[in-house]
């Protein structure tokens, strides 16, 4: 899992997202703090590690860093619950499955928290199986009260990291129902819960009275649950219906002996408690994007192994074969590896994420001269000024108010219509980088301010030139009075779908 996250890490460019982190955490610690009362409380955690990595040298290398060994992480203690509730081998091909999992990868290449949740997740899980078991063989069920306080102490982090990892308590219920464990289990368990949910009170209030940040988001379909199945499983047909077909087999020993916890009493609960219930809150406010239940899919992978481990012990019965059983199954893995090894690849590209900053920057660099009147539409698309400063310099930006940081905000504040509207009107060019779907959709903006942007510029000026870069336009428009010629005549847009 380190060598696959190492593998292509510099992409030599972020996403809005990824770019959302480094620009925060290049701040100070009070300028953090600030910006936290008003948005993203969620990821502030997040955001003051990064403060402390990125203080040592700031890059998009060592951003996204932490999340590879968060995944690492991840992968390595999926083994080790595997080897504890099975057998070493179950863990071996578990925790390989994790790695060449093209969800997992995917992840420990982005400069944000998901990675590191994942991992703060499967430990907190890993701890939850120690305890029930008592800490140590022959301790006796229910014991292990270190291991209650690491598990409450690791859960309480990681949902500090992202609040939704909550969820995680939903499905230790469903593995401890499933173990039927015995009273003194569940009061340990309820405690260390209770203790996590109260030191998490603070972060939901305060991200509740930031919900609209989620505005963005619908509810989710049938079709998002089947998209997350194949993700968890492996996007390919052959992969997918394989561990489909060994993760049945490591169902049937889903509940064991009084008080013990089997493979699939964990890695079902896991792998589908937070999904579900995500998905079904969302039906009545939208909370779910697949990435927020990235932690769920160590649960795949330990089904699948100890599936195969069943026909494993089955076919290879004299023990003398047990270790080539092993040996095939590692093989199997690889064979997945080199199956989806072009997804891998492209995953490296950073056409695959939603847009590449460093490209419009460099766009930008290429047309804007220093002097040039720039609007941002939306607020947010000043992003990549805001991560890639330089092919911005000496640009003057027309709807500024207040700098992003020291207006305790992710983008700066802008000015209100009317004194937009007095600065435009001294401007008989100006650059606009925008989201496309802004300057080439028809849905009217919310804000008055973006209304503002695209009434004046629809109405005052024509469009000359353009360069898109994914989802972002740059483009420079002319005031009409002074277009003439060919600038009069600016090419049509492309109709939808054609970009």
């Amino acid at each position: 899992m380190l060598v696959l996250g190492l593998w292509g890490i510099d992409r030599g460019g972020m996403w809005r997202d990824e770019a959302v982190s480094y620009q925060v955490a290049r701040r100070t610690v009070p300028q953090i703090w600030r910006l936290l009362h008003g948005v993203d409380a969620v990821h502030g955690l997040y955001y003051l590690l990064m403060h402390a990595v990125l203080a040592l040298h700031p890059g998009e290398v060592l951003l996204r860093l932490p999340s590879v060994c968060g995944a690492a992480a991840t992968a390595g203690l999926v083994a080790a619950l595997g080897t504890r509730l099975v057998r070493p081998r179950v863990g071996l091909w578990a925790g390989l499955l994790y790695a060449v999992t093209p969800m997992a990868g995917h992840y420990a290449q982005e400069g944000r928290s998901y990675a590191l949740v994942a991992a703060g997740a499967t430990a907190a899980t890993l701890l939850l199986v120690r305890a029930v078991d008592g800490g140590a063989p022959g301790s006796g069920r229910g014991g292990g009260g270190r291991s209650w306080w690491a598990y409450g102490t690791v859960l309480g982090v990681t949902c500090w990291l992202h609040e939704l990892a909550v969820l995680l308590l939903l499905a230790h219920t469903v593995t401890l129902a499933l173990a039927r464990v015995r009273a003194r289990v569940w009061r340990r368990w309820g405690c260390a819960a209770g203790a996590v949910l109260v030191t998490l009170l603070p972060m939901v209030a305060v991200s509740h009275a930031q919900s609209a940040q989620l505005a963005w988001l619908a509810e989710p379909t049938m079709e998002n649950a089947q998209g997350l199945l194949r993700t968890f499983a492996g996007p390919t047909s052959e992969v997918y219906w394989t561990c489909l077909a060994f993760a049945a087999v490591g169902l049937t020993r889903l509940v064991g002996r009084r008080g013990e916890v089997t493979c699939a009493a964990v890695a079902l609960p896991l792998a589908v408690v937070p999904p579900v219930v995500l998905m079904l809150a969302s039906q009545f406010s939208p909370l779910y994007v697949d990435r927020y239940v990235l932690y769920a899919l160590g649960g795949a992978p330990l089904l699948v192994a100890a599936g195969a481990d069943r026909v494993a012990r089955a076919v290879g019965r004299p023990r003398t074969r047990f270790p080539l059983l092993t040996l095939t199954g590692v093989l199997a893995v690889v064979l997945a590896f080199v199956h989806q090894l072009p997804l891998l690849r492209a995953d490296r590209l950073p056409e695959h994420r939603p847009d590449d900053l460093a490209a419009v920057s460099r766009a930008a660099a290429h047309a804007l001269r220093p002097g040039d009147p720039v609007l941002f539409l939306p607020l947010h698309a000043r992003s990549t000024a805001l991560a890639y400063p330089a092919g911005f310099r000496g640009t003057r930006d027309v709807a500024l108010a207040v700098g992003a940081p020291r207006s305790g905000t992710l983008y700066g504040t802008e000015v209100g219509p009317d004194a937009l509207r007095r600065r435009l009107a001294g401007l008989d060019r100006v650059w606009v980088v925008a989201e496309r779907y802004m300057v080439d959709a028809a849905a009217r903006p919310r804000s008055p301010t973006e209304r503002l942007k695209l009434d004046v510029l629809n109405e005052r000026f024509a469009p000359v030139t353009q360069t898109v870069r994914n989802r972002v336009v740059i483009r420079l428009y002319v005031r009409r009075t002074l277009a003439t010629g060919s600038l009069a005549r600016p090419p049509a847009p492309p109709r939808p779908g054609r970009w």
